[in-house]
């Protein structure tokens, strides 16, 4: 999936080459499936799960209506932009080995982040549950510092996302009335396997890693705390 760049990389490549082919395999598999682009709906769709009463008074078909929304704006048109750009010639390859090549991809990105997020909180048609609006600011603030700090540093967006997994759930430890103990450590577990899939790939440095880990939770609780 990612590379690092700089003088780091061929000791990144050397640390994979190293892995057991098994091993390089299920890390893969683990950082296709829990990919950056994919987890805003898997988290939109775990708190229809998970926080039931955030969603009271709102109906499934409204539920549903909201999960596309998510999903086209969030997951689908990002991923649309990103295959046009390797044609296009913005990008060599759709695992954007270096830093500087995520730049676009990241500003697009931005872009439809933004958009979900104004449209969710300016919603009156259906009501929107806080968490949602919570998760949707919070994916938009994560993407803004990840294309600041993807100046200086290939910090790893798998692993924000991930963060960012633990803080809408720390988010709902703070603000629901249901025990989220279970549900938190078993994201930590799932957070602690992206992590390592993405160091035993030789994908980032350690410190990138634990910084994106940072990101994710913080822009969650910030965006909770301010829109409360």
């Amino acid at each position: 999936m990612e590379q690092n760049n700089g003088g780091t990389q061929p000791q990144a490549i050397q640390n994979q080459n190293q892995q057991p082919k098994v091993v390089r395999m299920l890390a893969s598999l683990v950082s296709y499936i829990c990919h950056p682009v994919f987890m805003p709906l898997i988290m939109a769709y775990t708190l229809t799960l998970l926080a039931p009463n955030s969603f009271a008074g709102i109906t499934s078909k409204q539920i549903g209506i909201l999960l596309i929304n998510v999903a086209m704006t969030a997951v689908f048109f990002p991923l649309f932009s990103i295959l046009l750009m390797k044609p296009l010639g913005f990008i060599t390859s759709f695992h954007m080995p270096t830093a500087k090549e995520r730049t676009i991809p990241l500003m697009v990105t931005m872009i439809f982040y933004f958009w979900i997020s104004h449209v969710f909180d300016s919603m009156t048609v259906i009501s929107v549950p806080l968490i949602f609006k919570v998760l949707m600011l919070g994916n938009f603030w994560g993407i803004i510092v990840l294309f600041i700090i993807n100046i200086f540093t290939k910090i790893s967006m798998h692993t924000a996302a991930a963060g960012g997994m633990l803080g809408v759930i720390i988010v709902l430890m703070i603000s629901s009335p249901v025990n989220m103990l279970y549900p938190f450590f078993g994201a930590l577990v799932i957070a602690g396997i992206i992590g390592t899939a993405r160091l035993l790939l030789g994908a980032h440095q350690k410190g990138d890693v634990w910084l994106g880990y940072v990101v994710g939770i913080a822009v969650q609780v910030g965006a909770y705390y301010y829109m409360k």
